[in-house]
């Protein structure tokens, strides 16, 4: 069923009431996220899709849409009960490409005649290219069994349940590994036909690792040069301890025809991603960071002339996020600039040293774009901010314009919280931006309850972004202030700003959290008997600290896998190089780091006199569960008003409908309590 998103707008606004309520959970889970696929060669056409979840069945279905680059004449192209991405135009938007239940399709650009081309077991990680010779070529990965598990060793025990294991990384994320691995392969079909033309071919032969490098990391990991002769992917050639020790990620040059292979970024000890092409072939753009074991590191956007073997780096000491190419041949990159994500547009003469680099800023304001690329008189790109989801805009001299519309009707109908930006002196000195969003309909002459957001990464901005679960817009609508500072160890400030948290993690940053509360608090609107401190992760390991020295400022706290104790959380994490790097190393030796007793929460326990809130996922391999039992434990014995929220198949985040309802129910019942 295809039908106009204008036409249907139209009809539903004769249901929608006049006044305006408050942000809800409900609606949250409402709203539908829009994902920008592909845009056509002259820049006219949008591919998007739209995943829509349904609470009762717990679950969501993304389905595609088809858009005018102006906004105009949406319509929607897919309507199945499952979900269709990676979508994109092929034979000059004649037919578009995508994947839906594990396998390759290709359908007209109206949506009919849709076929699956493929039937290959436990693939994934589609990446469709259009080469000479009316053929289709498909990189993607597939599951191999590389080693023996424990049936295969045990094969007369069929209902026995066990895991031998003798080495690291044997768990991670949210599961545990087994003996399969995900291999890089290559199909190749007649675009005309949808026949194969050549059988799949795994280009990973018998490795033991695992392309795309997880957890993150899906087909940006890899591309195919427009004359369809040499794939370029990046990957970690380790297994156990030394992967877990390691983040150096290199780029390979594949050539397809002779299988003959090189190591484009060996010089480079740190991470290089996300490979492409620029539309001539002739350079190869990358993001890298340069030291070994630092995962925060200054993300760099470098460029290699292909055919010389000469490379820039093109940015210069911004934090790029993510970038593509322009049909021209320009970068559209995103960067994180003071809170905000902005996208900068670099072009180059050369790529080599002395290289003339020029840069144009191509948007700005109080937003996060990403995924740029260029479209017909500008760029479309995706932008969020702290009252509004991710949408599609047309960007033209730096005016924007929304080409997909799918949650208007929706916020036309909620109460705008008001996003203050507000600048606090630090202890040392230095000037902090934080962020202060205000309840909708907000009086200046009430008093309000106020949360500090503490935020997790701990390398991860408070940016203008729209969270399913820690959501601003939501907090604000049931009645709080919220102070959300950009302390210590965010991108966007300077590289400096950027690492003093590493090693550092109990101290200024604690102080700067401090700053933010006490000058936001001068406020007559704050009601300074009511406070409370909230976080995730790096934010939880916060919350726990700051109940240990915030000499009476809160009154509630809630920390969300959290880290409890520095040294158990070092024997149960999994990727070793971020505690070895952020945290120092192990807490044994002649001289183990200072933060193992300076900046360990479980030190603070003594003087935790505050009510407190755990919540944890049994699935958190990143933050094991251990961390929250143990702070719920501590806080019990101590007989100090607390509760356990525990999700036994949710992992580092809470990713179900219905865990997320129960997530935010239980999370303002509990200030509720604490709060009034």
């Amino acid at each position: 069923m295809k039908y106009s998103v204008i036409a249907l707008a139209g009809a539903l606004s004769c249901f929608t009431v006049s006044a305006q309520e408050a942000m809800s959970p409900e609606k949250l889970w409402e709203l539908g996220r829009v994902s920008m696929d592909d845009v056509s060669a002259d820049g006219k056409s949008v591919i998007y899709g739209v995943t829509r979840y349904n609470t009762q069945e717990n679950k969501g279905s993304r389905d595609l849409f088809l858009v005018d680059y102006r906004g105009k004449s949406a319509t929607q192209i897919t309507e199945t009960p499952g979900s269709e991405y990676g979508a994109t135009f092929l034979r000059g938007g004649e037919k578009i490409g995508y994947t839906m239940g594990g396998q390759y399709h290709i359908m007209d650009a109206d949506g009919s005649n849709s076929k699956a081309i493929t039937s290959i077991e436990k693939a994934g990680g589609w990446k469709a290219y259009e080469v000479e010779g009316n053929k289709l070529v498909l990189l993607h990965t597939q599951s191999v069994k590389m080693g023996q598990d424990t049936k295969d060793l045990y094969p007369e025990l069929d209902k026995a349940e066990a895991m031998v294991i003798d080495d690291l990384m044997y768990r991670h994320w949210d599961h545990w590994n087994d003996a399969e691995v995900d291999h890089l392969s290559i199909s190749v079909y007649d675009l005309e036909t949808g026949e194969m033309v050549s059988p799949t071919k795994d280009l990973m032969k018998d490795a033991a690792f695992d392309v795309p490098t997880p957890p993150f990391t899906g087909s940006e990991a890899y591309t195919l040069s427009p004359d369809g002769k040499t794939i370029v992917y990046s990957a970690k050639k380790m297994v156990g301890k030394k992967w877990a020790l390691s983040t150096n990620t290199d780029l390979f040059s594949y050539d397809v025809a002779t299988g003959a292979e090189v190591n484009l970024t060996e010089s480079n000890k740190g991470y290089d991603n996300n490979p492409t092409f620029d539309p001539s072939g002739n350079y190869l753009a990358w993001l890298s960071m340069e030291r070994d074991g630092y995962e925060s590191d200054l993300n760099r956007l470098m460029v290699l002339d292909v055919k010389k073997g000469t490379q820039v780096q093109v940015s210069g000491s911004e934090h790029v996020l993510d970038f593509s190419w322009s049909d021209k041949g320009e970068l559209l990159a995103v960067v994180a600039v003071e809170a905000t994500q902005q996208i900068l547009e670099i072009s180059f003469d050369k790529a080599e040293e002395g290289s003339k680099i020029k840069t144009k800023w191509l948007t700005e304001g109080d937003f996060n774009y990403s995924h740029p690329v260029k479209a017909k008189k500008g760029i479309l790109a995706m932008r969020s901010d702290m009252n509004h989801a991710n949408e599609i805009f047309w960007v033209n001299k730096k005016e924007a314009t929304p080409v997909s519309k799918v949650n208007d009707e929706l916020y036309a109908n909620v109460k705008m919280s008001k996003v203050e930006k507000r600048w606090v002196e630090t202890t040392d000195g230095k000037k902090m931006l934080v962020w202060v969003i205000l309840p909708p309909d907000f009086d200046a002459t009430k008093k309000y309850p106020t949360l500090l957001y503490c935020q997790g990464g701990p390398q991860a901005a408070v940016s203008q972004f729209y969270s399913f679960r820690w959501n601003f817009q939501l907090m604000a609508a049931k009645g709080y202030v919220i102070v959300a500072p950009n302390r210590r160890g965010l991108p966007g400030f300077g590289q400096e700003w950027n690492e003093a948290i590493s090693k550092d993690w109990g101290g200024q940053a604690m102080k700067d959290y401090l700053s933010a509360i006490d000058d936001v608090s001068k406020e007559p609107y704050v009601d300074k008997d009511n406070r409370g401190a909230i976080g995730a992760s790096y934010g939880g390991y916060s919350v726990y600290m700051l109940a240990g020295i915030h000499e009476g400022r809160f009154n509630s706290f809630i920390s969300h896998c959290g880290l409890f104790d520095l040294e158990s959380w070092y024997l149960s994490t999994e990727e070793m190089f971020f505690a070895n790097f952020d945290i120092g190393g192990p807490f044994w030796g002649e001289n183990p780091p200072v933060g193992y007793q300076k900046f360990n929460p479980i030190r603070y326990v003594e003087n935790w006199d505050t009510p407190i809130f755990v919540i944890h996922g049994g699935l958190d391999f990143r933050v094991p569960i251990n961390q929250g039992m143990e702070a719920f434990q501590a806080a019990q014995l101590k007989g100090i008003k607390s509760k356990f929220l525990y999700f036994p198949n949710e992992g580092h985040w809470v990713l179900s409908p219905q865990n997320g309802l129960i997530w935010h129910d239980q999370f303002f019942k509990w200030l509720d309590e604490t709060l009034k």
